[in-house]
């Protein structure tokens, strides 16, 4: 058989062809196999954000007010650990995208046991971070923002209580009350390595610092803080002042806020009007102090009247609930003169005259009392459901959790907050794709 000019071409050149076409394969293979290792992400889109800002009351995104529609999905961190499971956190972030929300409150911080990010004190689980990594990648990728919390008051994923443990174990911080947490010097300096790690961790798929990036809303120093061994609040208060000034000596483009329920103290005048009831003013937190400092650049309140009271009825608690966010609203106004968020509100399944009706009723009052605070410019900033899953993770459930999508006059409600924020102060770029699907009747 002759052989052609070509055929002899090849021929010649086999041992070098066949090599490079094995070493191109070879990468293929590592990149498929081990990209997520090195950071590789060639599908990457880049969706532009900027930092959010506050001035006074309000919060600015490019020179325009920003009111939020917001959620809370702590568990994303923790559900990203397992590769399998992470179509999830595309599908809830989507998913938030596609109802217009904008800012998503999450964990960062699992302190000890299962999947812990921090092992023990300056020890980090490298899965466990490339899981808030992948994370935060997808809230950009999908134009949304986070609320980033950085430990937890609850025993819930180890909290301060994990702390007192291994102070313990070095024979310091000897003590009855986890409430060491705040005031034991071992710890506080235990804690500022972690917020250090967190604030200046490099992300492996986007190359971007933590500290640097404006997919993070903001830091939130504690879920829920409760120091009830000093009911005068003072403890709280200088341990808020010492942390809150360490993250800014870092991280000076991020808001920071604490993370506390709102309750007012023993020292405020709203300590018997204000508060739910009279042990409220006993926790050693204080609303309008622990907020008033000049490193909190806004104030958070959670919503959750059924679990305050259990001797009144649904109407009785919906008051109430009302009456308490007008408060914080009014003190965001005249007293601290910063934006207020209710990063948490909630009502539960558990409650004995429960009907699906009520949430329905509840959630409305909440988003009806952020809107009027939008259409006037007042200092209500945003509100945040607690909490938010997908089908299928009952394990991550509680008595307050929903699938929005499933109920669909809860979904209406939480879609037109959107488009109602959206006429007030105009539409995100990010928002833009989603938003004029379901928002046709309203003029953006």
């Amino acid at each position: 058989m002759v052989q052609s000019p070509m055929s002899r071409k090849l021929a010649r050149n086999g041992g070098l062809l066949y090599p490079v076409i094995g070493f191109a394969l070879f990468v293929t293979f590592l990149y498929l196999a081990f990209g997520d290792l090195w950071g590789f992400n060639f599908n990457r889109e880049e969706i532009k954000l900027s930092f959010v800002e506050r001035n006074g009351t309000q919060f600015f995104v490019d020179g325009k007010a920003f009111y939020i529609n917001g959620w809370n999905s702590y568990w994303l961190m923790d559900h990203a650990v397992d590769y399998s499971n992470r179509p999830r956190i595309k599908e809830i972030l989507q998913a938030g995208a596609k109802m217009g929300l904008t800012v998503c409150r999450t964990w960062a911080f699992n302190d000890g046991g299962y999947n812990a990010l921090q092992i023990s004190p300056g020890r980090f689980d490298e899965r466990v971070f490339r899981a808030l990594d992948h994370v935060i990648a997808e809230a950009r990728k999908n134009g949304i923002r986070l609320m980033l919390s950085l430990v937890n008051n609850l025993h819930a994923f180890g909290g301060k209580t994990e702390y007192v443990k291994w102070a313990e174990k070095e024979g310091v911080a000897l003590s009855s009350s986890n409430d060491s947490f705040f005031y034991d010097p071992t710890i506080r300096r235990y804690f500022k390595n972690y917020v250090k790690t967190v604030l200046t961790r490099r992300n492996i798929y986007t190359g971007i610092e933590y500290r640097d990036d404006p997919t993070i809303f903001a830091w939130e120093l504690i879920n829920e803080p409760r120091c009830m061994t000093d009911p005068s609040g003072d403890t709280l208060q200088d341990w808020i002042e010492e942390m809150s000034t360490f993250v800014k000596s870092i991280d000076r483009k991020h808001l920071l806020t604490v993370g506390l329920e709102g309750f007012y103290g023993r020292k405020s005048p709203k300590r018997s009007s204000g508060n739910p009831e009279f042990w409220a003013a006993d926790l050693g937190s204080d609303f309008i102090r622990n907020s008033m400092l000049s490193t909190i650049d806004f104030a958070s309140v959670h919503v959750y009247p059924d679990h305050w009271f259990h001797d009144k009825n649904f109407e009785e608690k919906l008051k109430f609930a009302a009456k308490w966010m007008l408060s914080h609203i009014e003190d965001g106004d005249k007293e601290l003169r910063k934006p207020i968020m209710f990063t948490e509100f909630g009502l539960s399944n558990e409650n004995e005259d429960f009907e699906p009706a009520q949430r329905d009723r509840f959630y409305k009052m909440v988003l009806d009392f952020i809107y009027k605070s939008a259409k006037r410019n007042r200092s209500g900033a945003g509100s945040f459901f607690w909490q938010f899953l997908v089908e299928g993770m009952e394990l991550y459930n509680d008595d307050f959790g929903i699938v929005p999508w499933e109920r669909p006059s809860t979904y209406q409600l939480i879609t037109e907050q959107s488009c109602r924020l959206a006429k007030e102060h105009g539409v995100l770029p990010t928002q833009m794709e989603h938003l004029k699907d379901f928002c046709a009747s309203t003029r953006l």
